[in-house]
């Protein structure tokens, strides 16, 4: 069986999340595959191939945002796949002569129809109009043989705002994590927040929820605009913000090693990677109140509504009681560990193989 995996999303020098999601899931496919099985990573520019695990075959197309792109099958049939998978639902699709899966990450944009600010000002117009209505998503997904998307929440937003007729499975997003080992709490209140800082992110909620936590600090680890910093300094206590514009893998695994807990008070979310991420440290996390964070957080988070400041600062208070903040680390390994790229990578590997295995409609 021959499989083609569109690695277009895939950036350049550091990864994103969609990203990872399809650069991990390549890696973990690899091991998977048989005698017979060869896998094709579709790019468009070489240098993504410095972000993939090596792969035994690439074939070149012309890159996702071209004008070429509704009809980019066309390239794709030159490689004669038995089944095609990407991470996107906005593959072209006239004229394919293969099964395909698209991905549907979420339903964010919907609510808070805002574009990510690094895509060019036509494709965020265009973003625009498209989140206006159902009707388009409903018209790309249905164009696949199978829909693909991360987690159960979005899952069941997609059965609700009938979004597609073609069968939906789950391949949970996942992390790589350490092995789990006993921790203590950390001195002083150290709290982290990993996230982009869109509206709907609600980071001014932290800020806020400091100044109901004494000498308690705020670690904003993503890149940040100047005028995103100054709003969120101005709503938190002077000096409570510890601002970095960015940090590396390895400085992120150190800062959560030592943080009391990783926060987070998004209204919307397609999966919670950051909260993934803290848990497989053993580091515990408080969290929004919402569908998505109750079912990667589990029993082991701590839920605030998204924009109550002084419960999001007492659910932190309650890490500091005695043997707390232990017995939340310990679970947090647990429920960390139900996130796996080798068996997300087996469920997307036997849907592919039924895909390849079905009657072409």
């Amino acid at each position: 069986m021959r499989i083609a995996i569109d690695c277009r999303y895939v950036r350049i020098g550091r990864h994103d999340g969609i990203s990872r999601f399809t650069a991990s899931l390549v890696e973990h496919l690899l091991p998977l595959l048989g005698p017979d099985d060869e896998l094709v990573a579709i790019i468009h520019d070489d240098r993504q191939l410095e972000m993939l695990p090596p792969v035994p075959a690439v074939h070149r197309v012309s890159a996702p945002t071209s004008a070429r792109e509704p009809w980019v099958a066309s390239q794709v049939n030159r490689i004669r796949p038995d089944v095609v998978f990407s991470p996107m639902q906005t593959m072209g699709t006239i004229g394919r002569r293969y099964p395909l899966a698209l991905t549907l990450h979420d339903l964010i944009y919907y609510a808070h129809p805002t574009p990510p600010r690094d895509l060019p000002a036509p494709v965020r117009g265009l973003w625009r109009l498209y989140h206006l209505a159902w009707w388009p998503q409903r018209l790309l997904l249905n164009r696949a043989d199978a829909v693909v998307t991360v987690s159960e929440t979005t899952r069941a937003l997609i059965e609700t705002h009938r979004l597609t007729s073609r069968r939906v499975v789950v391949v949970p997003n996942a992390t790589d994590l350490p092995a789990p080992r006993e921790r203590e709490r950390p001195e002083g209140v150290e709290l982290v927040y990993m996230g982009s800082f869109m509206p709907y992110k609600n980071v001014e909620t932290l800020c806020r929820a400091l100044h109901e936590l004494p000498g308690a600090r705020l670690h904003l680890l993503s890149r940040i605009r100047g005028e995103d910093r100054a709003r969120l300094e101005e709503l938190a206590p002077s000096g409570a913000l510890v601002v970095y514009d960015g940090v590396t893998d390895e400085e992120y695994a150190s800062i959560l090693d030592g943080a009391t807990a990783l926060v987070h008070a998004s209204r919307e979310e397609g999966f919670g990677i950051p909260l993934v991420e803290a848990m497989g440290r053993g580091t515990p996390v408080v969290v929004a109140d919402t569908a998505i964070f109750r079912e990667i957080g589990g029993s082991a988070a701590l839920y605030a509504a998204p924009d109550d400041a002084a419960r999001f600062a007492q659910r932190v208070r309650e890490l500091l009681a005695p043997g707390e903040w232990e017995a939340r680390s310990r679970a947090g390994y647990a429920q960390a560990a139900r996130f796996d790229w080798s068996r997300s990578a087996g469920i997307l590997l036997d849907l592919l193989r039924e895909l390849a295995a079905a009657p072409r409609r």
